[in-house]
């Protein structure tokens, strides 16, 4: 019995799995608030005590954050998370934490074609290659798949916190802004993401001169200011929020443009995290692509590559079972 987890910004999900099942099948699941735990060890702790007499043989735990001697300082959550602590509540010595985007990225390999949307097909070389991973979320993950020659290897990174590069004058004043309200270092998580999606509402919201719709305000007071502002982009009902998703949309393209120059992924690049589903109509749009050929003398490499968006958003579980069993 193999115990997986994903443990991001907002929400955590566990997972057993039947290593000796047919695919694996899943035999618990379920889903955490990280805001309702001081720390993961009380979570997992509830998770075990409802399969009570289950014998845990692996566990591999993927977290939003970097790993060092088997501990990691969740990037934004206030937890510490550990090795030697799971291996004293799950009774296991096989026990792996992994970066989330490590964990997202062998999932990815894992998907089944149809839970994959193709943005852009590429030039169909079948031949394997390196693999580009990016995924918006609570935070922004980007992840390669190191192709050695024989298997895919996951490098994790924070490349989301790399510096955020603005492309065009909106996106300069946008820069300013953000350093007037976060410091000097703007990363490209701080636009990328939930949180950043809505800080960009607000921005342009500021710009126009308009007022917030009733609608908006609402949806923050309960905690879904993120979902609103797409419901009112893919409906055109809020003309604000139509210009957050779409530059939203083209400075995620650039991003995962940026990425593919930095590992030039003939295996082709997947769009994943939480936002990504749910914002699937603009990015199927021209702003997306537009963005992500954009890179002057490598625009028509990037045509060449074939990018697809993932709709399966266990794809960290399925990732870390994968890890699990090989302990």
């Amino acid at each position: 019995m193999i115990l997986a987890g994903d443990v991001g910004g907002t929400k955590t999900v566990l997972a057993l799995f039947d290593a000796n099942a047919p695919d694996a099948a899943v035999r618990g699941e379920r889903r955490f608030e990280c805001a309702d735990y001081t720390g993961f060890e009380s979570l997992l702790e509830d998770f075990l005590a409802q399969h009570a007499g289950v014998r845990i043989d692996a566990v591999c735990i993927g977290v939003a954050g970097i790993i060092e001697a088997g501990r990691c300082n969740a990037t934004n959550l206030p937890w510490t998370v550990s090795e030697d602590a799971i291996r004293a509540i799950a009774r296991t010595q096989r026990v792996r934490l992994c970066n989330d985007l490590e964990a997202a990225a062998h999932g990815m390999l894992l998907l089944p074609e149809e839970q994959l949307v193709v943005l852009q097909p590429g030039r169909g070389d079948a031949r394997p290659g390196h693999i580009a991973v990016i995924a918006p979320g609570t935070g922004l993950g980007e992840a390669i798949l190191f192709w050695d020659g024989e298997r895919h290897r996951a490098m994790a990174s924070e490349g989301g916190h790399a510096g955020f590069a603005p492309r065009s004058e909106l996106e300069i004043d946008l820069l300013r802004h953000l350093r007037a309200q976060h410091g000097t270092h703007v990363s490209t998580e701080r636009v990328l993401s939930g949180p950043g999606y809505v800080e960009l509402y607000r921005f342009l919201l500021a710009r126009s001169g308009d007022r917030e719709p009733a609608s908006l305000r609402q949806a923050t007071a309960r905690g879904d200011a993120a979902g609103e502002i797409t419901r009112a982009a893919l409906a055109h009902s809020d003309p604000v929020c139509v210009q957050a998703l779409e530059l939203f949309v083209s400075m995620l393209g650039s991003e995962t443009g940026d990425l593919a120059l930095r590992c030039l992924p003939r295996g082709g690049v997947f769009i994943g995290g939480g936002i990504a589903p749910q914002i699937l109509p603009a990015l199927q749009s021209d702003g997306f692509l537009e963005a992500f050929r954009d890179k002057g003398f490598f625009a028509d490499f990037l045509r060449g590559l074939r990018v697809c968006v993932a709709l399966d958003v266990r794809a960290p579980l399925l990732g870390c079972t994968q890890l699990a069993a090989r302990l």
